[in-house]
């Protein structure tokens, strides 16, 4: 709380180490290992809540628990203070808490939660909230009475606030299920079904499109070999059979496609399948130069500038076979093994790190993007083992099965995806802003709450000093017992919840 800041009638400024019991002493951390041995009922905590079930429990009684230690300590992407109840068991990451009868925790834990930590935890690598550092947080306290009608009353808010937001999140949900299901029907030639029959004649079939895709590869070869021999070819034409086409798609199991569709791999309709640099980076991130691709700049058909390195021309020439340049379809390597965009005209030079490259396809870029934001992606994900890709390389990718609609309903298909995105683009920033302003508002009740303004005062309530002063007398009464902070318990033998 502001030092400036004057407390409300009847309200005193503490700290936990007065006000709260800890109880660190009674836990005991337990390794993985020997908690999957010992499978139970009872609920395990951690830092940031329950990580576990186990056949015992340390604690029965309800007490106010707040993370010791990790990122979660500045971050706060979970609530740091949390009620445990029933029969629980508690690591060596999270503090333990009692309460004296002079202040509940439920009033301590949303206080805890409403509060910046930074100014108490140490350490960088791995934040720590230290019991000495604990115990100096201050806490407004105000008269018992009206700490149990300040909790009654963010129950009853953030029970609406809640609910408000687990709606919005189902939507959210809802929104990437349908998300996927256009970019499904998109390759699969259900979004285009009512376009087909009124336009049942393409100028050039899928299959058409392959022949010339194949033609004109062929004949770029050849003329790359008569470059290489400065326009002097051999009279024979033998020399031509050291072309090697690419491998026909395997189909066996693939879906029947549209009429006019048609199978191929990736390497058929691209230039060539090829990997970003890989290799040390040490030393060759510049503030200003070329820009350098990572997988968190690649997102599901859309390229993202967040994080975005740059290196230098003279290390970006010597790395000339990762080039990119607008159409490219880059795919993720590692991570969210995949996820694939289209390299935008606005990134008209670039580099990249570790991606998989279809380099200038013939087919729609778009397209083979949503395909691989879709149907492919199953397929990746097919290939994993846990958390880890077997075999998902340039060869992979190259062989890769791809369907190819005639040209114009490629454009069609893109021109639909794009428009349906843009709508759900939309939604998704307006649900987002929503879940931004919940969590505002709830700062803000939060803060009417620790300054007296959330509910009515009473005058008849007895004073936060007075119970203070109550606790402080009892406190320097009571006879010392063990070590301090080991297994005390609240005066009255219970912790007041609210």
């Amino acid at each position: 709380m502001n030092e400036e800041q004057e407390l409300p009638q009847g309200w005193v400024l503490s700290n936990i180490g007065e006000l709260l019991v800890n109880r660190d002493g009674e836990r005991r951390p337990i390794n993985s290992d020997e908690r999957a041995k010992r499978k139970g009922e009872f609920d395990y905590y951690g830092a940031s809540g329950i990580i576990d079930k186990i056949d015992g429990y340390l604690f029965d009684e309800p007490l106010l628990l707040i993370g010791e230690d990790g990122a979660n300590l500045l971050s706060r992407s979970t609530p740091i203070a949390f009620i445990a109840s029933g029969k629980y068991w508690v690591n060596n990451h999270a503090h333990v808490l009692g309460a004296h009868d002079f202040i509940t925790i439920q009033f301590a834990k949303n206080y805890i939660n409403s509060i910046d930590l930074a100014p108490y935890v140490t350490g960088t690598a791995q934040p720590k909230l230290n019991q000495a550092n604990l115990n100096k947080i201050e806490i407004p306290v105000p008269p018992l009475p009206e700490q149990r009608r300040i909790v009654a009353k963010l129950e009853e808010l953030f029970s609406r606030l809640d609910a408000g937001v687990a709606a919005v999140r189902r939507t959210q949900a809802l929104l990437k299920r349908y998300r996927q299901s256009v970019l499904h029907a998109a390759v699969t030639g259900e979004l285009t079904r009512a376009w087909r029959e009124a336009h049942p004649a393409p100028t050039e079939t899928g299959a058409a499109l392959l022949t010339r895709i194949r033609t004109e590869r062929r004949a770029q070869w050849e003329s790359a070999q008569s470059a290489k021999r400065g326009g002097q070819l051999p009279l024979s034409d033998a020399w031509k059979s050291k072309y090697v086409a690419p491998a026909a798609p395997e189909i066996s199991g693939l879906p029947e496609l549209p009429e006019n569709w048609s199978w191929a791999t990736f390497e058929e309709i691209s230039e060539r399948v090829t990997v970003g640099f890989v290799g040390s980076m040490k030393d060759e991130y510049v503030e200003e130069g070329v820009p350098f691709l990572r997988s968190q700049n690649v997102r599901e058909n859309k390229y993202s500038s967040l994080g975005l390195k740059y290196i230098s021309p003279a290390f970006d020439e010597s790395i000339s076979k990762s080039r990119l340049e607008p159409g490219d379809v880059v795919v993720v390597r590692s991570g969210s093994v995949g996820t694939a965009c289209v390299i935008p005209d606005t990134l008209l030079a670039a580099n990249c790190s570790d991606l998989v490259i279809v380099k200038q396809p013939k087919v729609l870029p778009e397209y083979c993007a949503y395909y691989m934001n879709s149907v492919a992606k199953a397929r990746v994900n097919a290939q994993k083992v846990g958390v880890a890709l077997i075999h998902f390389n340039t060869q992979a990718q190259a062989a890769m099965p791809l369907s190819i609609p005639p040209v114009e309903e490629q454009a069609e298909i893109v021109a639909e995806v794009e428009r349906r995105l843009t709508v759900l683009d939309v939604l998704s920033q307006t649900l987002t802003a929503e879940l931004k302003r919940a969590e505002r508002l709830r700062q803000s009740l939060l803060h009417r709450a620790f300054t007296g303004r959330l509910v009515p005062q009473d005058a008849t309530d007895e004073p936060a000093a007075a119970l203070l002063a109550r606790l402080q007398a009892e406190t320097a009464a009571a006879p010392a017992k063990g070590k301090a902070g080991r297994g005390r318990k609240a005066a009255g033998g219970q912790t007041a919840l609210f």
